[in-house]
């Protein structure tokens, strides 16, 4: 596995480096957004972990940039606790996964072994119900348009999909898809219903996603 890390505060940098490449992890390290996103251009990488305070270009920036050349590698943002405003647009521009800072380098490890798994295990085939298609080479989502999903919106619809016939729980979707990590709950879960529901609108599907906050969601027409 490939990891690209940008973080420009040397020690954090070297201490999770070393941590990486204990685990097993080929890691590229950057210290500032600029240098980020060369190494994106020249290299293919299973996991980016992105600092959003960084000089020369912040995180979001570099992010805004891999999805505007469609460069779909898994994103974490790394963020201050206070940064509530950063993590919402990261998300909106195509992270998938944060972690707050200060954070435990267990939890790190975690968040980038399933970040990465995610980007390997999707099926080969294409998933269709009514007039949507779900391409799992490319994330992107079909209808009379198409859009690209960022690779948690992609599980998310992927999951509806697979059960387009049943209810899941919130609870469901949180152990399935965010493995009830620490700073995932039900917010979270409508967060991405509602990403969704904007796609789905954006492709021009008369599919639809029933369920209100907190409760059971199931894809509908």
């Amino acid at each position: 596995m490939k990891i690209l890390l940008a973080e420009d505060t040397r020690d954090l940098n070297r201490a999770v480096t070393a941590l990486l490449d204990h685990e097993g992890y080929e890691v590229d390290s950057a210290f500032d957004g600029e240098e980020a996103m060369d190494y994106i251009l020249k290299s293919d990488y299973d996991g980016v972990v992105l600092d959003i305070m960084m000089p020369k270009k912040d995180g979001l920036e570099v992010l805004t940039e891999m999805r505007s050349r469609h460069i779909l590698t898994p994103v974490m943002l790394l963020t201050a606790k206070t940064e509530i405003d950063d993590r919402v647009a990261g998300l909106d521009a195509g992270a998938d996964d944060y972690l707050p800072k200060p954070f435990a380098m267990k939890e790190l490890l975690a968040r980038i072994r399933s970040m990465t798994r995610r980007s390997k295990e999707y099926g080969a085939s294409e998933l269709t119900f009514e007039d949507i298609t779900l391409n799992p080479k490319d994330f992107v989502l079909s209808a009379r348009n198409t859009v690209i999903l960022t690779a948690k919106e992609y599980e998310l619809m992927d999951v509806l999909l697979a059960n387009k016939d049943t209810e899941l729980s919130t609870e469901y979707l949180l152990s399935h898809i965010w493995r009830n990590e620490e700073n995932a709950h039900a917010d979270t879960v409508w967060l991405y219903i509602t990403y969704l529901k904007g796609k789905l609108k954006s492709v021009g599907s008369k599919v639809g996603i029933t369920g209100a906050k907190g409760e059971s969601f199931r894809l509908s027409i």
